[in-house]
């Protein structure tokens, strides 16, 4: 009831606003207001990573790799019987001194747990355990559980469908070792780029957000966990209580209750984790819709602490609430439409024509960033580089927009239910192209062996 009673004012405030500047200021102020505030934001961010490149060019700070701590390895599977074992060829590949591999099998009904036998007697190190049942469902549960036998002092979690380089724990852990920071996320990389064109729409999409997390991870701000490939320190995973296991993105929420109580999550561009990408798209709808439910809900959830936080600092703050707008521009853009169309129709002063040219100009925004996404972390060719950078807009705004107003409409008025939505994994299609993020061709070549 809190969520929905939140939201509600959240959007009738919004209506209220957007209905003052429509009748009472003669300009398209308020869609303008949020795209002006959405441009400087982000030009911040670029200038903050651009000081923070040079300061590093002339002050290299190296990595400390002498910090070791012991690595706990957590796999959830349900049903990963075409991908598990493999995944956990690769993952015992990893060359790091101390660590440990614990997978769970969350209640399958295929043959996971007769593959997860046989891995474990063949390798003392990795142990594997199955859920019943009747246990409680979704991943945070998962996690809860594994958490009770794991030894490590800080947690890794890998999806079912993971693949890493040997050096990923090497490259990483440093990151995690300042005594304020709490987790660390790495580079999420779709492996199959190449299968179709929804592949590789998941693989741009994958590398606007890197743009966006390091351009946070810049400022100080709010990053977010991943849920694949995400490394946390136990000290701060048992300070915020473990992973909330009424959340259906658990990465989502154990960010914001990380930062609610004053830890830094850092993003590692550098060091990257690969899974598959879904490749049709009604299972990809699914997915979606779950992280932009528990996106929106997280903060729902949280908003007293969010607001009234003592321990998130000012930076984090304000970061948060520049990426609610994310949320808020699906509805707030149609409904600045919306609003000069009746005007429009009724024959009434209005704006409609500044309201589809301003609209215009928020999409060049989103091609503007894909693009320099794709030049600097997929390495396309120009051409290609403009081409996937529309379309990639294209299918962000059909897939990210209604998603968003179903999702807000879905809070409001309907009953919430934990439905994780689980994406099957099937083992994917892959070649030399998958692997933008490698710089030896050895590592490549081992991870391709799959």
């Amino acid at each position: 009831m809190k969520e929905r009673i939140v939201l509600l004012a959240i959007v009738i405030s919004l209506l209220v606003l957007l209905y003052f500047f429509q009748n009472h200021m003669d300009t398209p102020c308020a869609f303008m207001t949020i795209l002006i505030f959405m441009i400087i934001y982000t030009t911040y961010m670029q200038i903050a990573y651009k000081h923070r490149v040079r300061k590093q060019r002339k002050h290299p700070v190296e990595k400390n790799y002498n910090y070791k701590p012991f690595v706990s390895i957590l796999i959830p599977a349900h049903n990963e019987e075409d991908v598990i074992e493999k995944t956990i060829e690769n993952i015992m590949d990893i060359d790091y001194p101390k660590f440990e591999v614990i997978v769970i099998d969350d209640r399958s009904s295929d043959n996971t747990a007769k593959v997860l036998e046989k891995v474990c007697s063949e390798n003392e190190k990795v142990k594997y355990f199955s859920r019943t049942q009747d246990a409680f469902p979704g991943k945070s549960a998962v996690l809860n559980d594994a958490l009770k036998i794991a030894k490590g002092e800080a947690i890794l979690v890998f999806d079912a469908d993971a693949r890493v380089k040997p050096d990923f724990l090497k490259e990483l852990i440093p990151a995690l070792e300042p005594e304020q920071v709490g987790a660390v996320q790495a580079r999420k990389v779709i492996i199959n780029r190449e299968q179709n064109f929804l592949t590789r729409c998941q693989d741009n999409e994958m590398a606007v957000d890197t743009h966006f997390q390091v351009g946070r991870d810049a400022v100080k701000g709010a990053v977010e966990l991943r849920g694949n490939g995400e490394l946390i320190k136990r000290e701060a995973l048992e300070d915020v209580g473990g992973w909330n296991i009424y959340t259906i993105t658990d990465d989502l929420d154990l960010s914001t209750r990380l930062q609610i109580k004053g830890w830094d999550v850092r993003f590692c561009p550098e060091v990257c984790v690969y899974e598959e990408g879904v490749l049709s798209y009604i299972p990809l709808l699914k997915q979606r819709r779950r992280w932009i439910e528990g996106s929106i809900r997280r903060y729902l959830e949280h908003f007293n602490e969010v607001l009234f936080s003592k321990n998130m600092s000012l930076r984090v703050s304000l970061d948060m609430t520049a990426y609610i707008t994310e949320f808020i521009l699906p509805v707030w853009m149609l409904s600045e439409i919306a609003f000069q169309s009746f005007r429009y129709i009724k024959e009434t002063n209005n704006w409609i024509s500044s309201s589809l040219v301003l609209s215009g100009i928020m999409c060049c925004f989103f091609i503007v960033a894909l693009f320099y996404s794709l030049r600097k972390y997929v390495k396309l060719k120009p051409l290609d580089n403009l081409g996937q950078s529309v379309f990639t807009a294209l299918y962000i705004v059909i897939l990210w927009f209604p998603l968003a107003i179903f999702i807000i409409f879905k809070i409001i008025f309907m009953k919430n239910t934990l439905n994780w939505g689980k994406t099957r994994h099937i083992g994917a299609k892959i070649n030399n192209n998958s692997f933008s993020c490698q710089s030896n061709n050895n590592n490549t070549e081992k991870l391709i062996n799959v």
